[in-house]
């Protein structure tokens, strides 16, 4: 019999592999952080179909004496039983029948629940009628049978868990943020390029946001401080798409020191290396308090320090390990906050000091281990 550390990976839908958001990157990275902390991971992904044939495989394994350690789900944006692509629940009990499978064999579940955008006006005024309906008796089904199903329910941030309404799943609750990939040759890049913009700084900042640029992710008072200073250097990159649908909300704003790309992946590494700081500063909405945008992380991985609002639920994170500036959201503060940095390359050199200590300690892998060491109890 083989001796291998095996676990579970199971999320409801199917990822698009070349999708940059948050809901379709962490789960690839959690796959991939599990393999790389030793586990064979076998995954239940796709469609109904797909997911029943990887289901049977591994129901048929642990009938014959393989074991897993543990079983790690991630929630879908949409619920359980409408991530079909005719959204119709034609696989009600596939993937809590399987749950339950593995609890009965003795296999520990944890769940990391995405978000709560349901439970808030904006999901109103996005989803209509009967669609709505259904869609939040399905939403409340997913927490009922998660109340009953899982040893661990992970959130990526404490302040959703008022929102959950329920005793027993609060009493599991544990804090899963993103993780942050982690290169030894870019970070001792990155620190040369800081210590030479130490000693050689030219009275000039180079700031680089990735992202979205409207609704939640709505930093079009950024934007527009910034115009005003010539010494200030921000480069926006988001999709092309968005770009050409919102850029009317922007273009008042804009001028040479401000650029517009539509890059991805390796292609932004060169951004990363030249910029000073990045940005995660956004205008208040209910959805930012809760949710911790994946590409916080991203610059943390490479350890850029970062501009945030009080407003979004990681300011609290960037505040305690010092690596940004959280600062109430309104023009006064920020105003005063890029003067100062202007005067104080010393302030920014030190806190990418302090992001390569938060990075070590915060990387994907990191993030898989604490799963592990959790459900192996």
């Amino acid at each position: 019999m083989e001796n291998k550390k095996r676990c579970i990976f199971h999320i409801p839908n199917k990822l698009d592999e070349k999708s940059l958001s948050g809901s379709q990157v962490r789960p690839r990275m959690m796959i991939q952080a599990f393999k790389d902390i030793g586990y064979d991971v076998d995954v239940v992904m796709g469609y109904g179909k797909e997911r029943k044939e990887s289901i049977n495989k591994i129901k048929n394994n642990i009938k014959n004496g393989i074991k897993y350690d543990f079983l790690y789900s991630e929630s879908s944006t949409m619920p359980t039983l409408l991530t079909e692509k005719n959204h119709l629940p034609l696989y009600p009990n596939l993937d809590f029948g399987f749950f339950k499978f593995c609890k009965n064999h003795g296999i520990k579940i944890g769940l990391f629940y995405r978000d709560m955008h349901w439970k808030f006006p904006v999901y109103n005024k996005q989803v209509n009628g009967i669609k709505k309906f259904f869609a939040k008796i399905s939403y409340r089904y997913d927490l009922l049978k998660y109340k009953s199903l899982v040893d661990k329910f992970y959130l990526p941030s404490n302040k959703l868990s008022k929102y959950i309404n329920s005793k027993k799943l609060e009493s599991l609750t544990d804090i899963l943020l993103p993780g942050s990939s982690y290169s030894e040759n870019f970070i001792i890049s990155k620190q040369n390029f800081y210590k030479n913009r130490l000693d050689n700084y030219d009275g000039k900042l180079r700031v680089f946001y990735v992202g979205g640029i409207f609704g939640n992710y709505n930093f079009i008072d950024f934007v527009k401080m910034v115009s005003k200073f010539d010494n200030i250097l921000l480069t926006i990159c988001c999709r092309k798409s968005e770009w050409e649908k919102y850029s009317y909300l922007y273009r008042d704003y804009l001028n040479d020191n401000i650029k517009v790309i539509h890059k991805s992946g390796i292609e932004l590494e060169d951004y990363y290396m030249k910029t000073d700081l990045c940005l995660a500063y956004f205008k208040d909405n209910d959805y930012m308090k809760l949710a911790v945008p994946i590409k916080v992380f991203e610059y943390i991985g490479h350890v850029c320090p970062i501009i945030c609002s009080d407003n979004i639920a990681i300011s609290e994170s960037i505040k305690e390990s010092n690596i940004g500036w959280v600062i109430d959201y309104n023009d006064i503060n920020l105003n005063n906050l890029l003067k100062d940095l202007l005067l104080n390359y010393k302030d920014i050199y030190n806190k990418h000091i302090n992001c390569i200590d938060f990075l070590k300690e915060n990387t994907w892998s990191s993030r898989a281990s604490k799963v592990a060491k959790d459900l192996s109890r």
